[in-house]
């Protein structure tokens, strides 16, 4: 499980960007937003830089926990 800080979410629409942003790419991908805590969990096969990368092209701001 990957655990990623991820700033610039606030409502549905947003989880739903990165959700779509990352299973886009990985479609087995399990992700688990927290919108109060900015946290983003996932588990993947893709690598973290991919991940942090997949969420800053829809406008947030990702780092690695």
């Amino acid at each position: 499980m990957q655990v990623f800080n991820v700033q610039g979410m606030t409502c549905a629409h947003c989880v739903r960007a990165v959700t779509g942003a990352i299973q886009g790419q990985d479609p087995t991908a399990q992700v688990q937003v927290d919108l109060a805590t900015g946290e983003v969990r996932v588990q993947s096969q893709l690598v973290p830089e991919q991940v942090v990368g997949l969420i800053e092209e829809e406008g947030y701001t990702a780092a690695v926990v």
